[in-house]
């Protein structure tokens, strides 16, 4: 079971409390792993919940992308000497969520931001979406991870 770091950069949104959010990032984590490889055990996960301007510093820095993006998925593996695992880092775009989620109105704001934390986390396992098929198949797991995380964190 990972541990699960939530830090934030800039100003949180008002409709998200933080304790919820690392609850649910907390689901999403272990589903993921337990639906992982088994022998990949999950030492952390770092979650930065960011804005725009750093989202697009973050997607240049690691993907060569412009822009700013939802969520980027960083994935290392432990160093020699450590535990062996995965440690992983999700930034999670605050501004996308609230663009999309008000654009769209099929998911709330928070629902949304667990949305991309589940993509990112989905993302952890090796899993990719470059293909229909395979965009499909991670959404399906996406929504399953965020809906559940979402009943499981407690209420405000």
């Amino acid at each position: 079971m990972a541990n699960i770091h939530l830090e934030l950069h800039g100003k949180l949104t008002p409709p998200l409390v933080k304790k919820r959010l690392e609850v649910a990032a907390a689901y999403c984590a272990n589903a993921a792993e337990r639906w992982s490889k088994p022998e990949t055990p999950w030492q952390e996960v770092t979650i930065h919940l960011i804005h725009d301007a750093m989202s697009a510093k973050v997607n240049d820095a690691i993907l060569g992308h412009k822009g700013p993006t939802d969520v980027i998925t960083q994935r290392y593996e432990a160093f020699p000497g450590e535990a062996p695992g995965l440690i992983g880092e999700l930034y999670v775009n605050l501004d996308e969520a609230a663009r999309v989620s008000a654009r769209l109105g099929t998911t709330t704001f928070e629902e949304e931001v667990v949305l991309y934390i589940a993509h990112g986390c989905d993302h952890l396992t090796d899993a990719d979406d470059a293909t229909a098929e395979e965009r499909r198949a991670m959404r399906r797991r996406d929504l399953r991870w965020m809906h559940a995380a979402l009943r499981n964190a407690p209420q405000t």
